[in-house]
């Protein structure tokens, strides 16, 4: 099944596009898991305890979120440790029945990209499939022959992409925003062309694009330019954009677009009521999962 068709199946199933970012920031992990917070202990220690963490939350939404979003960068953190306890991650949320998009953001030369996509989306069907991730993101800077090994990896392997657009962070116009036509709709552009070889049977491609939901215009205005494309929409809660923000990235359908939000779930305890972390995570989640169906059944 292609992956545009899986990740809408599991949308309708857990009957919201929430994506729960898994992002273990060191100083916001709670308590319970100690290790991450005493300097006396090992790197291994510190893996293995923000494994400890990311499988509980995974085990929370499981039966509240359609798919989950590992950031790779807080695994790298700790070396073969923490790639030890990103593979251990992704294999719980797989077995739970989640979507996993791996944020990765690769993007190099055709046979190192070549490389990257058989790491993380599989060099051969059915390789390391418990612990390979449903879809990456990748950087798009350097063209389409470094795009080309994830777009053979997605075909082989029915995964999907998300190319970077047009980003939420601060300075992303200094690049995205200049030029004519500017730099983001030209990748824009190219996400179209290059997804039109993969395309499911609901009509959606595969290969889909990140689009800040800090940016509620240019949002609208490429969901028009790329009505086949899904979205992963990061930027939602602790980056500032709410529901509304996001509506004009789904198409008609109520489909097209998946919303992250990262710390705003797994840290929600810090400025919630509830004492528990597991409780504050549930309802931040319940409450993600209401707001955006208010702002997607109004726009459509």
């Amino acid at each position: 099944m292609h992956y545009a068709d899986r990740l809408h199946a599991a949308v309708r199933t857990k009957g919201n596009p929430c994506l729960v970012g898994l992002d273990p920031h060191p100083a916001s992990i709670p308590a319970e898991f100690a290790a991450v917070h005493d300097a006396g202990a090992s790197r291994a220690e510190k893996a293995r305890a923000i494994g400890d963490f990311l499988c509980q939350v995974v085990e929370l939404v499981a039966d509240r979120a359609p798919a989950v979003k590992p950031q790779s960068a807080f695994f790298e953190l700790y070396g073969a440790d923490g790639v030890a306890a990103w593979e251990r991650v992704v294999g719980a949320a797989r077995a739970a029945g989640l979507v996993v998009i791996g944020d990765v953001k690769r993007g190099d030369i055709g046979s190192t990209a070549a490389a990257y996509a058989a790491a993380f989306l599989g060099g051969e069907p059915g390789a390391d499939a418990a612990t390979r991730c449903d879809a990456v993101t990748i950087n798009p800077y350097l063209g389409t022959d470094s795009v080309r090994p994830f777009l053979d990896a997605c075909e082989v392997n029915e995964a999907g992409l998300y190319v970077l657009v047009r980003t939420s962070n601060p300075s992303s116009a200094e690049f995205q925003a200049t030029g004519e036509p500017p730099l983001a709709r030209r990748v824009a552009a190219a996400v179209e062309a290059w997804g039109a070889e993969l395309v499911g049977e609901g009509g959606w491609s595969d290969v889909g694009a990140v689009v800040g939901a800090t940016h509620p215009e240019e949002l609208a205005e490429l969901r028009r330019l790329l009505p086949r494309t899904p979205f992963l929409l990061p930027g939602f809660g602790a980056q500032g954009a709410g529901a509304a923000d996001v509506a004009a990235g789904f198409g008609e359908d109520g489909l097209g677009a998946i919303v992250n939000s990262s710390r705003g779930i797994l840290y929600a305890y810090e400025r919630r009521s509830e004492t528990n972390w597991r409780d504050a995570t549930r309802a931040a989640l319940d409450e993600m999962a209401e707001q955006l169906a208010h702002a997607i059944a109004a726009r459509h």
